[in-house]
């Protein structure tokens, strides 16, 4: 009887795999707009399919929830966990980073607001026309900080951080704290950049699609999407850091 049920369960994840092949290359097709150009597609997949492979490995159809969206968060985050292994940013630009998410931490804790573009080109002692172009280089060097950005009925701006029904507790619950301080770091965004992020990483859209949306052009788009995932560093480093006694 063991043996029946195992050879079901083998068929049943080959099964599933075989069906969302698809769903690997979509996903890594969109995320491969977003790296680096010596990321190779293929790479992506690869690591995708690894996931999938996990994913059909663990689901249980009794729980009720839909094969994509449990497979989806085991994608994604094979890329993810992929791309956070490959040390593919120049120092310069981990520098200019650096140097960017801590002006904007700063100028928060002096100015108890979000700084305004203006403010934090000045405290970089750059102008906003340099500013920017420090932007579109920092695009090149970002991973994606966020799993996913979405808004609530109500109106409020959530972050959704996958967490694994199979870690231990402790592990739970450094996901289950860090969810909330993403949540937390979000409300407090720019209005407008808080859409872009909602646009971009729930609703999927391109970032032409979204310039479309706000009225603005596709560069300017990737600028404060940028800014945004700078401002959610800064609030994580801040919020991370340990506390001195």
């Amino acid at each position: 009887m063991r043996m029946m049920l195992a050879e079901q369960d083998l068929e049943t994840r080959d099964r599933l795999v075989m069906e969302h092949v698809g769903l690997v290359k979509l996903l890594a097709s969109r995320l491969s707009h977003r790296i680096p150009s010596q990321v190779e597609f293929s790479e992506l997949v690869s690591v995708g399919v690894v996931g999938l492979i996990d994913a059909a490995g663990r689901y249980r159809a009794s729980t009720g929830v839909p094969f994509d969206a449990f497979a989806r968060r085991r994608i994604q985050g094979a890329m993810l966990d992929a791309l956070r292994g490959l040390d593919w940013a120049p120092r310069s630009l981990r520098k200019l980073r650096r140097s960017v998410d801590t002006t904007m931490g700063q100028l928060r804790h002096t100015l108890m607001r979000e700084p305004v573009e203006a403010e934090i080109a000045a405290a970089l002692n750059v102008s906003e026309a340099e500013y920017t172009k420090m932007l579109d280089q920092l695009r090149s060097a970002e991973l994606a900080t966020i799993r996913q950005a979405s808004v609530a009925p109500d109106g409020q701006t959530t972050l959704d951080v996958a967490v694994d029904p199979s870690e231990g507790a402790h592990a739970r619950l450094e996901r289950l704290e860090l969810r909330g301080q993403l949540a937390s770091a979000v409300l407090e965004l720019p209005e407008r950049e808080r859409q872009i992020l909602a646009l971009y990483y729930e609703e999927e859209l391109t970032l032409a699609e979204i310039g479309q949306v706000i009225g603005v052009g596709e560069s300017r788009v990737s600028q404060l999407r940028t800014q945004a995932i700078a401002r959610l560093r800064s609030h994580l480093s801040a919020s991370l850091r340990p506390t001195k006694h």
